[in-house]
């Protein structure tokens, strides 16, 4: 089982259904499976064990694809991601409108710093002279003595109400932002298309494990059909004089240890099934859709060079990186604006006193334009600036890294898809030379011809061909759906 590596679109729409239908259709060389095949008597006991009419294998996962896509809780994440940093993008092109807001303030005061102005000194004796001059003269004393004002430098009741607009006039870090968001965006889209491709591939190779297991579980029951007709036949010959004790202890022993061969396999089949269904977001127990496998498997005609070039152009995962570099050169743009002045229009308008009151006297306005320079920081924008350059290279470095690892997907893919085709063949013929040698041993040992012993390692040797044919048969379908996953598609 594959597990998910870590929301679907166009791209993705016909990557892995669309590589088993590709796979089930004869489009270039062919490998023969079973056709034209005489079935083994466990093949064909197990072929009895179901007669219900089947649904190709290709239409059965597309609809286990479509079923995924829909409800799959990782690629529900991947769809939230996306918008989220489509959010991100909103917010960073809203910094180019102007900013308008109301802004008030009522405060009520009491104690406080006091000034008073130092009248007394300067008045007090220059009105002493005066009165001295006039009482000189006869008359009375007209000018009195002052004391010094003093007032509370905060008012008791105080409103300040005003609307502010500001207006962003010259700022080169918002065009940087959006650029940034904009490519965060971009890339999470294509990590949510590269996740979808993913869900298919992990998907498809989970019901072709389903599948495998499910096959070999009917095999070993079939299998087990025939031992127990072994022990039937073994002691009808005991009875009969015809064998000895020992052969019919073993045909029991051999059926006891198919007994426990039945229990692994089903539980290898039962844990298929529940991967599947934890990728589909449904109960483990869920019962899973048998399908049909035609008799034929086409394989790719295209050789190493194309499909790594293919690759290269089609997987969403080297689009995403692109996307990475494009943020992070807009991030070092963004701490290169910061060293730059800024210049933005400001408009107030409002009232101000100690009381609301609106009209002639009561209200202000203003217009102003606000330059933001900082000329030193310690070095801080600097190192920004120099952290931001370096996550660019970072990025692109990891793209080049991205990219071999993807050609060295696609070169194990296809040699991995050659070598099960290629064992196909074998396992063919393989298995029916274990049918032959099955059915002469069982005339033989019908006749008493055959020690159990003999006829057990042809039973054996039939299970194992048996086996080991039903596998390939399934991997070769795997193996195409990877090699579709490597190169970004399904190729014909």
């Amino acid at each position: 089982m594959r597990p998910i590596v870590s929301n679907g679109l166009a791209r993705a729409s016909a990557l892995v259904a669309t590589a088993i239908a590709a796979a089930l259709v004869t489009t270039a060389v062919t490998a023969p499976l079973l056709a034209a095949q005489t079935l083994g008597p466990t093949a064909a006991r197990a072929a009895n064990l179901d007669t219900t009419a089947r649904r190709p294998v290709a239409a059965v996962i597309d609809d286990y694809v479509k079923l995924g896509l829909s409800s799959n809780l990782a690629l529900q994440s991947a769809e939230l991601e996306v918008e989220r940093t489509a959010a991100a993008l909103d917010s960073a092109r809203a910094r180019f409108f102007p900013e308008a807001s109301l802004v008030a303030r009522y405060t009520r005061a009491e104690g406080g710093r006091e000034i008073s102005l130092p009248l007394a000194a300067a008045f007090n004796p220059v009105y002493l002279t005066l009165n001295d001059l006039l009482k000189a003269n006869g008359q009375a004393p007209r000018f009195g003595t002052i004391q010094d004002p003093q007032f509370s430098l905060i008012r008791p009741r105080e409103q300040d109400t005003r609307v502010t607009l500001r207006q962003p006039l010259y700022a080169p870090a918002i065009p940087a932002a959006v650029r940034a968001q904009r490519a965060a965006l971009e890339a999470s889209r294509y990590a949510q298309l590269a996740l979808t491709n993913r869900l298919r591939r992990d998907i498809t190779a989970s019901y072709v494990d389903w599948s495998r297991a499910a096959r070999a579980a009917d095999l070993v029951v079939a299998s087990r059909l025939l031992l127990a007709e072994n022990l039937r036949i073994t002691e009808s010959l005991y009875a009969n004089g015809k064998l000895t004790q020992d052969q019919v202890l073993r045909a029991k022993a051999e059926l006891l240890a198919l007994d426990q061969q039945v229990i692994e396999v089903q539980n290898v089949r039962d844990q298929a099934r529940s991967y599947l269904n934890f990728l589909l977001n449904r109960p483990l127990d869920t019962t899973i859709e048998a399908s049909e496998v035609d008799t034929e498997i086409a394989r790719t005609n295209a050789d190493l060079a194309q499909l790594r070039t293919a690759a290269i152009t089609a997987r969403p995962e080297l689009a995403q990186a692109d996307r990475a570099i494009g943020a992070a050169g807009a991030r070092a743009s963004i701490a290169r604006a910061a060293r730059m002045p800024s210049l933005a229009l400001a408009v107030d308008g409002g009232t101000q006193g100690e009381r609301y009151e609106f009209g002639s006297g009561r209200n202000f306005s203003t217009v102003s334009l606000l330059l933001n320079w900082t000329l030193f920081d310690g070095g801080a924008r600097s190192a920004d600036e120099r952290a931001a350059r370096i996550s660019e290279r970072q990025a692109r470095t990891q793209r080049e890294q991205l990219a071999l690892q993807i050609e060295l997907e696609v070169q194990q893919a296809l040699d991995r898809l050659r070598t099960s085709t290629a064992s196909l063949e074998t396992a063919a013929a393989r298995a029916a030379a274990a049918q032959a040698a099955f059915r002469i041993a069982t005339r033989k040992r019908d006749e008493g011809m055959m020690s159990q012993l003999e006829f057990l390692d042809a039973r054996t040797s039939l299970s194992a061909a048996e086996l080991n044919l039903n596998a390939l048969r399934y991997e070769v379908l795997a193996r195409q759906a990877d090699l579709d996953y490597a190169t970004g598609g399904p190729r014909h």
